[in-house]
């Protein structure tokens, strides 16, 4: 979303509160997509709770739309209550997308983790490890 916005010549999409709806539109059209294999397991890197954490970390009220997703999911129980929370590393590599510095991203996902539990979401943490003790924390939880 940013890379698009970056190409169209906005330079800070996420002070426009219409980001937050273009982000919780393209989430729901994924998961909606993903619902067509309902018996496989699937992982979704982000999800609209996601998107209402970034809302208030960016000071931006929850539209109406991010409202009745975040209704949506709720009532229609789209994802299980236990969630992966993936902790962050200790360090941030700044890109043309993520202008974020590490302090931030500590108040960033203290925000997440207050908003998933907000939503009735129980956090199974994954530490910061090596990519494949993450990746085995995750296969053992799935088991």
């Amino acid at each position: 979303m940013i890379a698009a916005a970056h190409a169209q010549g906005t330079v800070e999409p996420w002070r426009h509160p219409s980001f937050i709806d273009s982000i919780a539109h393209l989430q729901r059209d994924r998961q909606i997509r993903a619902s067509y294999q309902p018996d496989e397991v699937q992982f979704h890197d982000r999800c609209t709770v996601c998107t209402a954490a970034l809302a208030v970390y960016l000071g931006h009220p929850f539209s109406p739309f991010l409202a009745s997703e975040l209704k949506r999911i709720q009532n229609e129980a789209i994802y299980q209550s236990r969630v992966f929370f993936v902790r962050n590393l200790g360090f941030v590599t700044p890109t043309e997308a993520r202008r974020i510095s590490f302090e931030e991203t500590v108040r960033f996902e203290k925000i997440h983790e207050e908003t998933y539990r907000d939503f009735g979401f129980e956090l199974i943490s994954a530490e910061p490890r090596s990519l494949l003790e993450r990746v085995n924390v995750i296969k053992a939880a799935v088991r």
